[in-house]
């Protein structure tokens, strides 16, 4: 059976010379693997972490956020996506989503904004971008900073630019292993604001600002004043030497799965049992593919009895008791109760399925 997810890993010659040499916390490597994502997203902001989680946490702490103030974020996300802000002491507000995409409703959102609000949260599920223009001006509108999530979707575009360098305040991005690029466990930060960026380098590195953390004979300098409560955030060497080699494929990686794409969207077209997502004016990247489907878990069975893994991918985040808040949302369960994905990454040889498929 083909697999929904497959963790890429290119070559690694250097790997054990890094291994030997001692130098594994945050070093040469780490450092052009963000040179590699700032050229990327043309945009000198740009930093990478340890883990995700830790991508919110240094987010939200250089925007001033504090525990009791409240975000607006999407059920419909990974958990990965949500449970971070509850972490960080933030009181989650949910918002409904449009049912035929998995992103924030924007009218839903417009009426969720309260003067306790404070970020809004726009995760573009699956790899398919939201409602970018709209959110951002929402956003604008109220004076409230935008995080787009996008846990799962680096390399999707929206209007020909990728998401993280779309006008927003903020973007994060999850490099585990069933990403692309992934360093095993890491992740990134885009940040439109220069004193933000520079705010969130100590943050990330316990409030260290490096510069003149140590003295001329490389002591801790007791002139540098730590006044800022950070994470042990920094991604190490290897890790980074690892998100730098999958860099150097990159492209083609996502290409493969935007080629598969466009098979799998001639061949469902026409069908009357499932409808395939799609976003106006995008280019999701296709972690997954996604259809909606009339009835759902006959879909996925149909799905795995040919030879694809198929699978719902998330659950809607509401259900669970942590968050304080079971809201019920119309658009979340139509969405939940329809949505289906499968295989479309590198992996897959979409013509081949195709072919067989209909023999």
């Amino acid at each position: 059976m083909i697999p929904l997810f497959k963790p890429y890993m290119p070559d690694l010659p250097k790997l054990d010379s890094i291994l030997a040499s001692g130098q594994l916390s945050y070093g040469m490597y780490t450092k052009k693997f963000e040179e590699q994502l700032q050229s990327y997203f043309e945009t000198p902001y740009v930093m990478v972490v340890n883990t995700f989680s830790f991508a919110v946490s240094v987010a939200v702490t250089a925007l001033g956020l504090a525990a009791g103030d409240e975000v607006i974020v999407s059920p419909m996300a990974c958990l990965v996506s949500t449970q971070p802000y509850l972490s960080n002491g933030l009181k989650i507000k949910w918002c409904d989503i449009d049912p035929k995409r998995g992103t924030l409703d924007p009218i839903a959102l417009s009426k969720c904004i309260t003067k306790k609000t404070k970020a809004i949260i726009h995760n573009h599920f699956c790899g398919y971008p939201g409602y970018i223009d709209e959110v951002n001006v929402i956003g604008k509108e109220y004076g409230i900073p935008v995080i787009d999530d996008g846990i799962e979707c680096f390399g999707s575009e929206y209007k020909g630019k990728k998401i993280g360098n779309c006008s927003t305040d903020i973007a994060i991005f999850s490099f585990s292993a069933v990403r692309i690029p992934n360093t095993i466990e890491g992740g990134a930060i885009i940040f439109k604001d220069k004193n933000l960026y520079e705010t969130a380098l100590r943050l990330r590195d316990s409030g260290i600002d490096r510069n003149i953390f140590r003295d001329e004979i490389g002591e801790i300098s007791p002139d540098c004043d730590i006044k800022e409560i950070g994470f042990s955030a920094t991604m190490s060497n290897v890790n980074g030497y690892i998100g730098l080699e999958q860099t150097q494929r990159m492209d083609q990686l996502l290409k493969k799965q935007r080629d598969n794409a466009a098979l799998l969207d001639n061949f469902f077209r026409n069908q009357m049992h499932m409808k395939c997502v799609s976003v106006p004016e995008a280019l999701p990247n296709y972690w997954v593919y996604g259809v909606l489907a009339d009835n759902k878990r006959q879909t996925i069975m149909d799905f795995r009895n040919a030879g694809l893994y198929a699978s719902g991918v998330h659950i809607n985040n509401n259900r669970y008791t942590v968050f304080e808040d079971k809201t019920d949302l119309p658009g979340v369960n139509d969405f939940y109760n329809h949505f289906v994905a499968i295989p479309c990454g590198w992996w897959m040889e979409a013509e081949e399925w195709i072919n067989n498929y209909k023999n």
